[in-house]
């Protein structure tokens, strides 16, 4: 499948999500390394958003491995009129949902997780090159990147 056509999957279901999730009000996946791949975010600017995720994602990714809980498996963010959520996507992308703060969390997790899942199909089918581009070589003093920041969840 050409990288297109899996990024037309992906904002499909990412529109699926939003009609099908009342009080969701956008949605976006973001490689792990910072780069938006599709969106659905009318009223935010998903560029950042996309950056944004990356870096909560290696902060939550540290926190796991620092108190021995496992892989990543997703962030809820609670601010004062809503919800900000993030599950991993497969190997290489991560699904951030932007919800009012009616919706009920259980609802919001559950859609999350069922569409990272799906997501996370649809990417993870594809070459890796295709759908997260390569990481930069790092300069000297930094860590190397990991090769899979995300291992599947049980």
């Amino acid at each position: 499948m050409a990288p297109q056509a899996r990024a037309g999957d992906v904002l499909a279901e990412l529109q699926r999500l939003r009609t099908g999730t009342p009080l969701l009000s956008g949605a976006l996946v973001a490689g792990t390394d910072g780069l938006l791949l599709a969106h659905d975010t009318p009223d935010v600017e998903p560029e950042q958003v996309a950056a944004l995720t990356a870096t909560a994602l290696g902060v939550a990714v540290l926190m796991t491995e620092a108190t021995g809980r496992g892989g990543f498996g997703e962030l809820l963010v609670q601010g004062e009129s809503g919800h900000i959520a993030s599950y991993a996507a497969g190997h290489s992308a991560v699904l951030t949902l932007f919800a009012d703060d009616r919706i009920g969390i259980d609802a919001l997790r559950s859609e999350g997780r069922r569409a990272a899942s799906r997501i996370g199909e649809l990417l993870d089918t594809a070459p890796r090159h295709a759908a997260c581009p390569a990481p930069s070589v790092p300069s000297p003093g930094h860590r190397p990147p990991r090769p899979d920041p995300l291992p599947p969840r049980p």
